[in-house]
Parts: structure tokens; sequence; C-alpha cells
């Protein structure tokens, strides 16, 4: 390889670490100095938790009754059953026998009109009594009963969005250490724009605004078309520095089961992606620069050893990007309840900027056609 060009690559390589860096300690250090709030908060303002699910019976069985039993003054729980063909109806009405704040709305299936996830979920806010609103999925379960406390206590002030996390039970297999892994980068950078003022996402897994807040923006109609966004696009488009917050105590997780085989996984990653198209420019840049820049830093990286242009340099500077991300990681993945994954960093932060180009594009080309 001509010195010119090996010269303009390494400069490339350091820029991309430049990038990377910024989005480090610009970016990430928010996460790293966050603190959840320590006591456990006194608040009672009436909640309403909203529940989507389609042939749930399972789910709503095992964790249903869990969220029934939360230790809250005032709330609701709203499951909108959406078209099921398992026995879900008959699991509601045998739990709705013990829980009275349990109410079941039910939707058919028609065979001209199709419905998804953003239709139920607006049948289930028109449902809800109370003007704050909880969300969560029916395979989801609240770390503790004191979850809808938690997520409450922060609708103070101008307070309309709290954006929560929801981390994926531990499993052993591969797939789910990068599936964590995955979610964890993912919710570092959504919850560290949030703490700077600039949130662009959640996930419908936990998560809570208000009903105000949702008719006044006209909910979903801007992206009903879509089959997926129900939760990241309605944040990207309502969500401003003075009306959103995070809520990260461990208290507040809702912990769900990550997927078991890759051809689920696969389904599920390119309906969520299939959405970044559509969000805001700013945040399209923002998140386009940082999977790029990261996927480069690797490519390049890689160059300069193969061609043996300044290797240890190239290797002092990987070296120097990681040693910075586990002083800044070893806190903020504790934080969120993947500690034991700070060992895998090295592997599988490469992994995760592949991932993020290759299913980038997927989703770009390829656009899903069902929610479930």
């Amino acid at each position: 390889m001509e010195a010119y060009i090996q010269e303009a690559l390494f400069v490339l390589f350091q820029l991309c670490l430049i990038v990377q860096l910024y989005y480090l300690v610009a970016n990430h250090t928010k996460l790293y100095n966050y603190k959840p709030e320590p006591g456990l908060p006194e608040v009672a303002i009436p909640i309403s938790v909203i529940i989507s699910a389609r042939n749930e019976s399972r789910n709503l069985t095992e964790n249903l009754p869990y969220i029934l039993q939360q230790k809250y003054p005032d709330y609701e729980v709203i499951v909108v059953n959406d078209c099921s063909y398992d026995n879900s109806e008959e699991v509601l009405k045998d739990i709705q026998q013990e829980f009275s704040h349990l109410k079941v709305v039910t939707i058919t299936e028609h065979d001209r009109y199709k419905t998804g996830k953003k239709f139920a979920l607006t049948l289930g806010i028109k449902a809800a009594q109370h003007e704050h609103l909880l969300f969560t999925d029916a395979d989801c379960k609240p770390a503790t009963l004191h979850w809808i406390t938690r997520m409450a206590a922060n609708f103070k002030g101008n307070t309309q969005i709290v954006l929560g996390y929801s981390p994926y039970f531990r499993g052993k297999s591969f797939l789910n250490a990068f599936v964590r892994f995955e979610t964890v980068k993912t919710a570092i950078n959504y919850l560290s724009a949030a703490l700077r003022g600039d949130a662009y996402m959640g996930i419908g897994r936990n998560l809570a605004y208000t009903k105000t807040l949702f008719f006044a923006s006209k909910g979903f109609a801007s992206h009903m078309h879509l089959m997926s966004g129900d939760d990241d696009l309605f944040v990207n488009e309502n969500a401003t520095a003075e009306n959103t917050v995070i809520e990260l105590h461990p208290d507040a997780f809702t912990h769900t089961p990550a997927k078991t085989s890759v051809g689920s996984w696969f389904r599920q990653k390119k309906r969520h992606m299939g959405v970044g198209a559509v969000y805001k420019n700013k945040h399209r840049r923002l998140l386009s620069f940082d999977a790029v820049s990261g996927f480069l830093f690797y490519v390049l990286f890689i160059l300069c050893l193969v061609f043996k242009f300044e290797p240890l340099l190239a290797i002092g500077v990987v070296v120097f990007r990681l040693i910075l991300q586990t002083i800044i990681y070893s806190r903020v993945f504790k934080k969120l309840d993947a500690g034991d994954l700070l060992w895998s960093l090295p592997f599988f932060d490469l992994l995760y900027y592949l991932y993020l180009n290759v299913f980038g594009l997927i989703g770009t080309f390829i656009k899903p056609t069902r929610w479930k």
C-alpha cells in the first residue's frame, strides 16, 4: 500500500478515535455520575398501568399477579387482549376474580383490517381512568413491589415522560450475553442523552408518560403506518429537556427474558432498527456517527496491523480507548445490572459496532409487516 494512503488511513483512524472519545467522555460520563434517589419516596398520584398482550397467556399467568400486587395506594392495571387466539381470555378472567383493579380491553381479529400494538395501546390509553400512564409488556416482571412507586415519584414539576430501564434475565448462552450487552450499550446511549437534555428514545417495557401529552401530540398518528415505534418514536417526537427524566433505581427495573434463538432475535432487531430512519435528523446523525466511527475504528486498526503501518501506535490507541471505556463502564454496567459483562468488552464492543451497521442497513431496506 502506498505510503500516502497509509498515512491518510491512519489519520482517519485517529479521527474515529476522537469521535468515539466524544461519545464516551461527553455523553456516557453523564450516566457515570448519575445517582438514583436512595430512599423510597412517598407518592400517591393515581396511576394506570397499561399492557398490550397478544397470545401471552403464559406470561400473563406468571407476571400479571405480581404487577397487581404492587405496594402502591392507587392504581389500576389495563390489559389489552389484542386478537389473542390462545387461552389469554380465560387467564385474564381468572385473574380478574382475584384482583378488582384489573381491567381488560379485548380486540377481535378483523379479516379486512389488521391492527398492531399502537392501536392496542391507544385503546388502553383511552380506557385508562388516570392521567399518569405506566407501560410495560406481558413478558416483563418488575424487580420489586415498589416499581410503580419509583416510576410515579418522577411525575413532579414539568415532567411528562419518565424513561425506565428493562434488563434481560441472565442466561448461559453466548447469544444471551451479547443481547444483554447490546441492551446495556443502547441504554447507555439513550439514558445519557436524556440526562444531557436531548432524549431521543425510550423502551415500552418500562416507560411512563401523561395522557394529556399523548392526546395533545395526537398519539401515534404520525407513525401509525409503522409496525414499531410505539415507544421510541413517541419519545423522539415529544421529549424535551424540561419534560423528560430517567429512573434508574434497581427497584424500578423490569426484567424480561431474552430471545433464545438467532432467528427470533433477528426478527426483533429488524423490527426495532427499522424505525431509526424516522428519528429527528439530529438524532439520526448522533447515532450514525457513533455507529460508523466505531465500526471504522476497528476496521482501520486491523488494516494498520495487516499492512504494518505504525502497528505499535495503533495498538496503543486501542488500548487507551479500552482503558477509558473500562473505567467509565465499570460503574455504569453495575448500575444497569450487567457488571458481569465488563470482561467481554473488548470482543463484544467490536461485535456491537458490526451489528449496528449490518442491522442499520437491513432496517433501511426491509420493513417488518407484523409486531408479534
